[in-house]
């Protein structure tokens, strides 16, 4: 297995590290010179400042796309032109359209497309996951999401709304294993160039909802949801993986062993191109993810709810 890794700034040194430690990183790809050179000499692997070179020099099997977001379809077209596996950090794009081309190119092309949602991988919400799938604490009707932190200093091109919301989005959207049918949000800035607060209210059938709040204005970071049952509510945090449930007269703490959810996430990838497991993210539902963003934005600028019709 041979991987290359487009991109090594901000969160991608840890894609590096890890791509690194399981023996598959070849190559490594960064406009800047220096960053590229730097990784390339730490982890002994070949460096490149240009995709179309280091596409005509080297044999590979897939790609980790770690960019700004605004550079990921242009730069995930060429890799499935040339009939790559690919993974793209999230959101796979900055316009669904894009998103949902690169989906029927790799469809084309018979290779993986998926999208960084990480917290699929987070061990508490698997378990949360398998609670609800099995009707543990009954029907599960609500979810309450809080992300908190200051704004990371290498996202430039994007608000909290595309770099940070979108993975609550994703995990409501498996955890109801449904697409909401109506958006309506509410976004400001205060200290930054885009959006910088943001809530936002997802609207599924029957009436079931997830509210998804997000700053980068605490200086604390905070990383937890709640589950709403008929018969208990599950809360977890995402940084500890503890998870507690609380019933009428009883209140029980589950705490699994910690796992790096990156390194299960890239692992669950690699597996996916030798055929051991299934495609964890599917291609059009990062796309949906990120039209589910568009109409956030949307709906905070207009003031009014956007009605979806997502499959």
């Amino acid at each position: 297995m041979k991987i290359v890794q487009i991109g090594t700034g901000g969160w991608g040194k840890n894609h590096t590290r890890i791509l690194s430690q399981l023996g598959v990183l070849v190559a490594v790809c960064d406009a800047d010179s220096q960053k590229s050179k730097e990784y390339g000499k730490k982890y002994s692997v070949n460096h490149y400042t240009s995709l179309d070179e280091l596409l005509a020099a080297e044999k590979f099997d897939g790609a980790f796309v770690v960019t700004p977001t605004s550079t990921h379809a242009a730069i995930a077209k060429k890799l499935l032109d040339a009939k790559k596996h690919v993974f793209v950090e999230k959101p796979m794009t900055y316009k669904s359209e894009d998103g949902q081309d690169l989906a029927k190119l790799a469809e084309k092309n018979k290779v993986i497309l998926t999208c960084g949602y990480i917290e699929r991988f987070n061990p508490a919400v698997g378990v949360v996951k398998k609670m609800v799938k099995e009707k543990k604490y009954g029907d599960l009707v609500m979810l309450e999401f809080h992300r908190e932190n200051r704004m990371p200093l290498h996202i430039k091109d994007v608000g909290i709304i595309y770099d940070t919301s979108v993975h609550d989005i994703d995990t409501a959207n498996w955890l109801f294993d449904d697409m909401p049918q109506v958006v309506f949000a509410r976004a400001g800035k205060i200290k930054h160039e885009h959006e910088d607060f943001a809530s936002i209210m997802l609207g599924y059938k029957n009436d079931k909802v997830a509210i998804i709040s997000s700053n980068w204005i605490t200086p604390k970071k905070v990383r937890k949801f709640n589950a709403v049952c008929t018969e208990a509510i599950i809360s977890s945090d995402f940084i500890t993986q503890e998870i507690i449930i609380e019933k009428d007269e009883e209140t029980e703490t589950v705490q699994n062993e910690k796992q790096e959810p990156l390194l299960l996430e890239i692992q669950s990838f690699l597996g996916a191109i030798e055929g051991k497991n299934e495609q964890v993210v599917k291609a059009q539902e990062a796309v949906n993810v990120t039209k589910i963003a568009e109409a956030a934005l949307l709906s905070s600028q207009k003031g009014i709810p956007i009605y979806l019709d997502l499959k």
